[in-house]
């Protein structure tokens, strides 16, 4: 069973940068992807960016170019550094980490919110 916690998330202001932090503990964290989603007010969740086990990054059109994941394995931590934030990313955002082998295993965060004001 692996647990995720998020943190970092808080209130910015347009513009400004937030550092998202995912940290895993009770799995072998480097055999996972792992990817940061969101949610916010009244919409479905949605994804953000992944990253494979070979720091491969996969991004959202309307986050390209501002966000960027990362992973610390020897941390068991993920990152995501968002720059130039908007209004509309806010959002609570949710760690995920799944790993598809001889079976699927799928764990999620609480979530950590961010708001940005305008």
């Amino acid at each position: 069973q692996v647990q995720l916690v998020e943190s970092g998330g808080g209130l910015v202001q347009a513009g400004g940068s937030l550092r998202l932090s995912c940290t895993a503990s009770g799995g072998r964290f480097s055999i996972y992807v792992m990817g940061w989603y969101r949610q916010a007010p009244g919409k479905q969740r949605e994804l953000v960016a992944t990253i494979t086990t070979n720091g491969g990054t996969n991004y959202a059109e309307s986050v390209k170019g501002r966000f960027t994941i990362s992973r610390d394995n020897a941390k068991n931590t993920m990152y995501l550094q968002m720059n130039s934030l908007e209004p509309e990313d806010a959002a609570v955002y949710y760690c995920n980490a799944r790993y598809s082998g001889a079976w699927t295993l799928n764990y999620w965060g609480e979530g950590t919110s961010v708001t940005v004001s305008s």
